[in-house]
């Protein structure tokens, strides 16, 4: 599984200096639909390993920056792209909306 977990100290070199597209999960452990779409977060960066980073932000534990990216519910899946929010939404999701948003 290629899913990187980040958080203040590796956010700014992951996602805003990533020269590729940057998928982030924001989640919590006790969040019941984080639980749903992580098998399916797991498998689109399976399937596009080397294309684009799949992350994943516990907001537990990332409070800062989910209040920066006014993350409001959970899961909410931000797209960035040069280092710019390119797409955004939230709740349970198609795995195919997912890997849609990557190509905004």
């Amino acid at each position: 599984m290629s899913v990187l977990s980040l958080n203040g100290k590796n956010f700014e070199e992951e996602v805003l200096k990533s020269t590729k597209p940057v998928l982030i999960d924001f989640w919590a452990s006790w969040c019941g639909p984080c639980k749903m779409m992580s098998p399916v977060i797991d498998e689109i960066a399976d399937d596009l390993k080397g294309e684009v980073k799949v992350c994943k932000i516990n907001i537990d534990e990332e409070q800062s920056l989910a209040v920066k990216y006014n993350v409001m519910s959970i899961p909410t899946f931000i797209v960035f792209k040069n280092g710019k929010e390119a797409a955004r939404s939230v709740g349970v999701q198609d795995k195919s909306e997912i890997v849609n948003m990557l190509k905004v």
